[in-house]
């Protein structure tokens, strides 16, 4: 007991010490802290280079209003101002910075550029950057600045051309154009803008409907002479809109070429940047962008120096700050503070900035950049007709639209369609029965299909001629009608390989990427213009293509064979129980009885008639009652003796009336039994307990890469099921069905329409269960297609016409 209390005893006093040891450490450290923020410098040296003496005396005085600046100034310190106006020989100015500024240990640089040349910038970035001195951009706009490997210390408050992409994006979203072309020049700049709006377009959410696609990016080297064979190209390709990323004298070239083609009038759309749209001969109608204050020099050195202010109170509250390097003949070690200070400025915010929002994303790029959305009416007349700027409400940048004063190529101000819309159509299907029949076209027929029928080749890679075949069937019929409906004209060829299409691995060896193959291949790469087959709508493929609304709806059922029936020579009894039959054979002898005996104890059964010869009976005996009772219950006429009395004739004529509902209760269910009954199946449903059982000796299957395929991979609780007949799969339903009617397969799971179809044809077939998995039969087209709303817009009218029907 003691011991215990001793041990107690001495943990208290071992957690107590413990305590206060760790306590004084903790102060020991905060003193620590303290002295170290308190040895920080208290004057701050900041450096510009900048393009004129108003810039220069600008930047002086906002540095001295600084000072006064109670909320961006920490007590006691002091901020001081040291410029040079830069030099457009990039050497002089790399010199000038070192003889001018790193001597006066200047904790950053703010640049502008210069009014003849652009490398000057760079200049300052490599000579301040080795340092690691933070360097504040306020116009260079290139991308190369962005690379942190090159320009280590460069932060900017312009954002590069590349973010102009942004605005693209947004600007196509809301005209609802989702097919492009892109030009850009093959320059950095150039690159990096075709990049980013790939980026920003496909990162668009969920919204899959919204996201824009790039028909062909289209790449030149600055300084051309011509774009004729470009524009060529672009002329026979589907889409009119396009995104031009170039410098203005190359714009200029470009849309020389264009307006000599008629590529710049009606129903052509020009979206273009800054540069482009300072060319002299910008068609009429385009639509271009122009950076808010971007030529507003002092607003950026103001914004400059007020987030240069405040990243160095943060730091100078936590961090321990030492004096930048003094001399650029010696290189000694990296300057850490300068490091530090350029991470503290990136995560600055300046909500109130006279250039707006003002904040920097990881490579010290401007964000929350605003911008003017212009439109050129005439040469000399660009109108700004809307605005990309950040709401605070919203806490994101927002665009914003007058369309109604916008001025279309061609002078209209009707917003064009965006793309050209081709008349002929190449349309693929594939054999299903019963909605596409396909035969062999025969040389004896005349080369030449019957009327019902329209010839549709099979192209396949393995052989150099097609093969010719005629196809018909519902969906031929339905394809003839919408053709009449919109007015299109169309090219009927078979899938090249037989499949309606699976997302798969291919050349697993080489990139593993995922590729669409069949009919859902050939559309998404635009290979083909519609899929008219028996084409399941599934969210798989409707991530890739466009379906048009179901023209028949239909679920997944399971085939198999009818199991046999053994027919006896008693299954004549099957109409009626046991029970039953026992019942009538008993009456039949009772009423036999019944009737001998009224008969024979009767007062009247001996007379005789006056005239009656003498072989008369005098009464029914047994024998002939028991023929007289089956004779009326088998109605074969009666041919012995009949009652003479009158009570035994009165249960003859009940017993005869019985006789007629009990022959009539017989022939009925014997027709149900013998023709109308459905026989019974092996399986109860997609629930039954053996298909989920892997122990179970019964073989299913269904078609490789098929929508019920990707139904069974999407279901978690059919997985167990599906790995045990992913085996067992076929190519083609065909085949799955010839082996069923065979006995090599006992299940096969298929479409709905399909199978009731196949087990309406022969007898031998049956389908079992209740339908799962429901979905609907679409029409597939291209993402974006022009035909999309005109085919759906069809379909609900063919519906309404009954021209069609859903089920």
């Amino acid at each position: 007991m003691m011991s215990k209390i001793v041990s107690s005893v001495f943990s208290v006093l071992f957690f107590g010490l413990f305590f206060v040891l760790d306590n004084n450490n903790r102060i020991s450290a905060e003193h620590s802290e303290k002295e170290n923020t308190d040895n920080n410098p208290y004057e701050y040296h900041i450096g510009g280079v900048l393009s004129s003496n108003k810039s220069e005396s600008f930047f002086k005085q906002t540095i001295e209003h600084l000072n006064f600046n109670t909320p961006f100034m920490k007590p006691g310190n002091t901020f001081y101002a040291h410029s040079i106006k830069m030099d457009p020989n990039p050497i002089k100015t790399a010199l000038n910075v070192c003889k001018q500024l790193i001597v006066r240990r200047v904790y950053a640089v703010i640049v502008s550029h210069p009014q003849i040349g652009d490398l000057s910038p760079a200049a300052v970035s490599y000579t301040s950057g080795f340092y690691h001195i933070p360097v504040i951009g306020i116009s260079s706009r290139d991308s190369a600045f962005s690379d942190k490997n090159i320009h280590v210390s460069f932060l900017r408050t312009v954002p590069p051309y590349s973010h102009q992409a942004e605005v693209w994006v947004e600007l196509l979203k809301y005209f609802n154009y989702l097919k492009v072309i892109f030009i850009h020049s093959s320059d950095t700049d150039g690159r990096a803008f075709v990049g980013r709006f790939q980026t920003t377009s496909q990162n668009q959410g969920e919204d899959i409907e919204k996201k824009v696609q790039v028909e062909s990016v289209i790449e030149f080297e600055p300084g051309l002479i011509h774009f004729n064979n470009q524009l060529n190209e672009m002329k026979n390709a589907q889409a009119r809109v396009y995104l031009m990323y170039a410098s203005k004298i190359d714009a200029e070239v470009i849309f020389r070429n264009a307006a000599n083609r008629n590529m710049t009038e009606a129903g052509y759309v020009w979206i273009v940047t800054e540069q482009a749209l300072d060319a002299v001969n910008v068609p009429e109608g385009t639509i271009g962008l122009k950076l808010v204050n971007a030529s507003n020099e002092f607003a950026h050195i103001y914004d400059s120096i007020y987030i240069l202010a405040s990243a160095i109170s943060d730091m100078n509250r936590t961090k321990t700050i030492t004096q930048p390097p003094a001399d650029c003949d010696n290189s000694g070690s990296i300057w850490e503070t300068g490091r530090t200070l350029f991470e503290y400025i990136k995560k600055q915010v300046y909500k109130d900035g006279h250039t707006g929002k003002v904040a920097f994303d990881n490579n010290g790029d401007r964000i929350y950049a605003e911008y003017d959305i212009v439109n050129v009416k005439q040469v000399t007349n660009k109108d700004a007709i809307g605005k990309y700027y950040f709401d605070n409400e919203l806490n994101k940048m927002k665009l914003r639209l007058n369309e109604s004063n916008i001025i279309w190529p061609g002078r209209l101000t009707k917003k064009p369609e965006g793309f050209m819309i081709p008349t002929h159509l190449k349309v693929l299907t594939i054999e299903e029965k019963p909605f596409v029949y396909i035969r062999p076209l025969k040389k004896d027929n005349g080369n030449s299909c019957e009327s019902d029928e329209i010839m549709c080749p099979l192209y396949n890679t393995s052989t150099k001629e097609p093969k010719v075949y005629c196809c018909k069937g519902y969906c031929i019929d339905l394809l003839v009608e919408l053709s009449k409906t919109i007015n299109f004209t169309y090219s009927l060829s078979l899938s090249p390989d037989g499949q309606f299409g699976n997302y798969e691995i291919r050349n697993r060896s080489v990139s593993g990427k995922k590729e669409w193959n069949g009919l859902i291949g050939e559309l998404v790469y635009e290979r083909a213009d519609m899929i008219l087959a028996p084409l399941t709508i599934n969210p798989e493929r409707a991530e890739f293509i466009e379906f048009s609304k179901p023209f028949k709806y239909q679920g997944i059922t399971i085939l198999e064979k009818k199991p046999s029936r053994s027919s006896t020579l008693v299954s004549f009894l099957q109409p009626f129980s046991h029970t039953l039959w026992v019942l009538v054979m008993g009456s039949v002898h009772v009423v036999a009885l019944v009737l001998y005996l009224l008969d024979r104890f009767s007062p009247f059964a001996r007379f005789k008639l006056i005239n009656a010869d003498g072989t008369e009976e005098d009464a029914l005996n047994l024998s002939s009652a028991t023929w007289f009772a089956w004779g009326v219950l088998l109605n074969s006429g009666i041919g012995e003796g009949t009652p003479r009395s009158f009570s035994a004739r009165v249960l003859g004529m009940v017993w005869a009336g019985f006789a007629m509902i009990i022959v009539a209760s017989y022939t009925a269910n014997l027709a149900a039994f013998l023709v109308l009954e459905r026989p019974k199946t092996k399986l109860s449903g997609i629930n039954d307990a053996r298909l989920r059982s892997t122990m179970e000796n019964l073989t299913c299957a269904t078609v490789k890469g098929s929508a019920v395929d990707m139904y069974f991979r999407r279901q978690v609780e059919l997985s167990n099921m599906y790995r045990t007949m992913e085996a067992n799969n076929y190519e083609t339903a065909e085949e799955a069905i010839r082996d069923v009617k065979n006995d090599k397969l006992m299940a096969f799971i298929w479409d709905s329409s399909r199978l009731e179809f196949e087990a309406a044809q022969d007898c031998q077939l049956v389908t079992a269960g209740e339908l799962f998995g429901r979905s609907g039969y679409g029409i597939g087209l291209q993402k974006g297609s022009p035909w999309s709303e005109s085919v759906t817009l069809s379909i609900l009218d063919f519906h309404e016409s009954m021209l069609i029907m859903l089920k």
